[in-house]
């Protein structure tokens, strides 16, 4: 009997106690607030309600499962517009209730769809529009603007602010997008296993809806593949393969010199590290392509990289690796299994990964070189 009710139970992801504490107190705020204010905002227009119901849903959208694509910015404002313009529309035209009510949510529902903004309270918004009763049908398209519109928008900037303030990100964007290098071949990470093409397919052949967006899926599968690497790879750890004897930067180091250090030793990267020995940049080829002006053969700070600095806060370049080096640094550590390194390598595009202890003081540097040497020879083994 037990394990039959638990088969009706949804088979979901398990959500940590301080994600359900965080859903819960923002949507108790956001609700909370966007009644206040409906409500302010109410007593200049007569007999229009402070708020409607499905807010509530809503709410569960936006604060609970913000990543969903249900729970965006467009979903809610165009979802509940569209659900209320044909809910007034139906219940002007078609005088019995249940029949009325039926093609409104139809209609809706098929609306929200071509013009993707899916949003399931929508639904009760048109529900809303034709069972009303007088009050609600007194108001006509009004009832469009307010409280439709109003509320809809009211609770919007809740999750915008509230959703920030409590560290989540929204309106959604992909956490890991593939580093692309401006011409045909595809990033490292969609190299292997499945292509995007072959997802497509597939979605074409399921012909459904899925509460995930198309991207965030793709995601998921390609780091699934590389998780699945990780376990069948050999436990070879950074320490076992990365270069000791590592020529590192320091930050007021000329670029001039950094670029001579590199051309000399032909690495592609450099650490950048502060009297401490403490890893505080990495700079690149890419760095000196990309962000330097070449005046003479020689790197110098150009018109767009100075007003990039000061737009960001940054000291007054002087034409040295700070002005260009790269930071916040992805690094491992010597125990980091070398399968980790071949993840990060794939999914953000890097060529060198420095080592660092527990202080963040420099112990070596990967290159994907390393890592290819160490899957060849645990191929050899």
């Amino acid at each position: 009997m037990l394990s039959s009710l638990r088969g009706l139970l949804p088979d979901t992801a398990p959500v940590s106690p301080r994600e359900r504490i965080r859903s819960g107190s923002t949507a108790l705020i956001g609700i909370l607030l966007t009644g206040l204010i409906g409500s302010a905002a109410a007593s200049y227009l007569p007999g229009f309600p402070a708020l409607v119901a499905p807010m509530g849903a809503s709410a569960v959208l936006l604060f609970a499962v913000p990543s969903s694509p249900l729970a965006q910015p467009w979903s809610i404002l165009g979802g509940n517009m569209l659900a209320a313009l044909v809910g007034v529309t139906t219940a002007a035209f078609i005088p019995h209730l249940y029949l009325a009510a039926a093609v409104a949510a139809g209609v809706a529902i098929a609306m929200m769809m071509t013009f993707r903004c899916l949003h399931p309270p929508s639904g009760a918004i048109a529900l809303t529009a034709v069972l009303g009763g007088p009050a609600i049908h007194d108001l006509g398209y009004g009832f469009v603007l307010w409280p439709v519109l109003g509320n809809s928008l009211l609770l919007l900037g809740m999750a915008l602010a509230l959703n920030k303030l409590s560290g989540r990100t929204y309106p959604h964007r992909i956490r890991s997008t593939p580093v692309q290098h401006g011409t045909q071949d595809p990033a490292p990470i969609q190299r292997i296993g499945f292509t995007s093409t072959d997802l497509d397919e597939v979605l074409e052949d399921y012909d459904e809806f899925l509460d995930i967006n198309r991207e965030d899926l793709e995601t998921i599968l390609r780091r699934t593949e590389l998780k699945s690497y990780r376990r069948r790879a050999s436990h070879t750890d950074c320490a076992s393969i990365m270069s000791r004897d590592v020529v590192a930067v320091a930050p007021d180091t000329t670029l001039k010199e950094a670029h001579e250090l590199m051309r000399r030793h032909h690495f592609h990267a450099l650490p950048v590290t502060n009297d401490r020995a403490e890893v505080v940049g990495i700079i690149t080829h890419g760095d000196f392509l990309n962000k330097p002006t070449w005046t003479g053969g020689r790197p110098r700070i150009g018109f767009m990289q100075r007003l990039r600095l000061a737009l960001s806060g940054a000291s007054a370049p002087n034409d040295t690796v700070k002005d260009i080096m790269t930071f916040p640094v992805k690094t491992v550590q010597p125990e980091t299994p070398i399968a980790d390194a071949i993840i990060l390598f794939a999914e953000q595009g890097v060529h060198d990964l420095p080592v660092v202890r527990d202080n963040n003081k420099l112990a070596g540097i990967v290159s994907q070189s390393d890592a290819l040497v160490a899957m060849l020879a645990d191929k050899a083994a």
